[in-house]
């Protein structure tokens, strides 16, 4: 009997702490919920605020300067004095054609020129030529005027036939359209000089249109060499071999500038609101991983990329979707010694550092 009643309290004891156990766990469970959603909140709060200072763009794409030589003369291929992936500085020979049929043109225009100098100066010397002439036919038209006014007294006293007077009249009426048809030869030639019988001859329109065929011959004949607009690395050489025909306006090969370079992104209009030119910018190439290049913003384009494609966006009609818009903004990096090499059209990704920062009022 003594052994029961001893063993009786003894569950009651044991209970105490797992009533205490279970009342912990009861407050413990809300706090962690509060404290929870509580630090979710701050966290999320303090995301708000620093976020959007940075903007990152992965369809980010290296561009450079690049052109598709060509000529606007056609003609065979005579020599390539480059080699595929050479570099070349602004002005070496990349490509010429066969000049001698561009020679001759030149060589003709230049005799045609010369020739147009000496008719310039002989139609000078022969209005200098008319007036003398003119200036013939006036003293003989004075002498004639005499001798008719002589005969005229002598023939009513029978001093002189009335044959020799006649001859006498015709001869004077002849020789005043003599000058008279001298004269206007000599206006007609004064015209062709312009009014003026010193004019040069470098100003007449016979010698501007002889020199400008000769320019023009020359300018086909200097453009028969095509040489590098800046410096480079030349590529797709080989598609031109000497001896083949380049017609005019044909792409010969392409030269790819190695110097200016810059980064084209197109991050969505709606996350330009803090970027401007000069904010610095982080990008990253995908060929070298684990390396970063310190860039800047140089501009941002006044138009969306839609604005100059085949088919722009028609706003106007029933069915139209509002699409956000990729606005192109241009980084440019400073390349260091011993930096690798940024060719076109490398992928990278751009990190912008508009450098704002969010505060409460923001949010009202």
């Amino acid at each position: 009997m003594s052994q029961a009643a001893t063993a009786g309290p003894a569950p009651r004891v044991a209970e105490a702490p797992v009533r205490t156990r279970r009342l912990s766990r009861a407050l413990l469970r809300p706090i962690l919920m509060l404290g929870g959603i509580l630090v979710v909140a701050i966290a999320s709060g303090a995301y708000w605020l620093t976020g959007g200072r940075y903007v990152s763009i992965d369809d980010a794409y290296v561009r450079a300067a690049k052109q598709s030589l060509s000529t606007d003369v056609s003609g065979m291929v005579a020599t390539v004095p480059v080699r595929e992936g050479q570099r070349v500085t602004k002005g070496d020979v990349l490509l010429r054609l066969d000049p001698r049929q561009f020679q001759i043109a030149v060589d003709g225009a230049r005799a045609n020129l010369i020739g147009t100098v000496s008719s310039l100066n002989a139609m000078k010397m022969d209005y200098r030529r008319l007036l003398g002439e003119v200036a013939v036919k006036e003293a003989q038209v004075q002498s004639d005027q005499a001798n008719f006014e002589r005969y005229s007294n002598l023939v009513k006293s029978g001093g002189v036939t009335r044959a020799d007077y006649d001859n006498m009249r015709f001869q004077l009426a002849a020789n005043q359209r003599a000058v008279a048809a001298l004269r206007t030869m000599a206006e007609v030639q004064l015209a062709k000089l312009q009014g003026d019988p010193d004019i040069d001859v470098t100003q007449m329109p016979e010698y501007l249109q002889a020199k400008a065929r000769l320019d023009e011959a020359q300018r086909q004949l200097d453009h028969t060499v095509i040489r590098a607009p800046f410096n480079g690395v030349v590529t797709q050489v080989d598609t031109i071999q000497p001896g083949m025909y380049l017609a005019a306006a044909t792409a010969a090969f392409g030269i790819v500038s190695d110097e200016d370079i810059w980064i084209e992104a197109n991050p969505k209009e709606t996350e330009l609101t803090w970027v401007k030119p000069g904010d610095p910018v982080r990008v990253d190439v995908d060929t070298y991983p684990g390396r970063s290049w310190t860039c800047r913003v140089a501009s941002i384009a006044p138009n969306s990329g839609s604005e100059f494609s085949v088919l722009p966006a028609q706003n106007t009609s029933g069915n139209w979707v509002k699409v956000v818009q990729r606005i192109p903004v241009r980084i440019t990096c400073d390349h260091k010694q011993g930096e690798p090499q940024l060719r076109a059209g490398m992928s990278v990704e751009a990190t912008i550092d508009t450098g704002h920062r969010r505060s409460l009022s923001d949010l009202f």
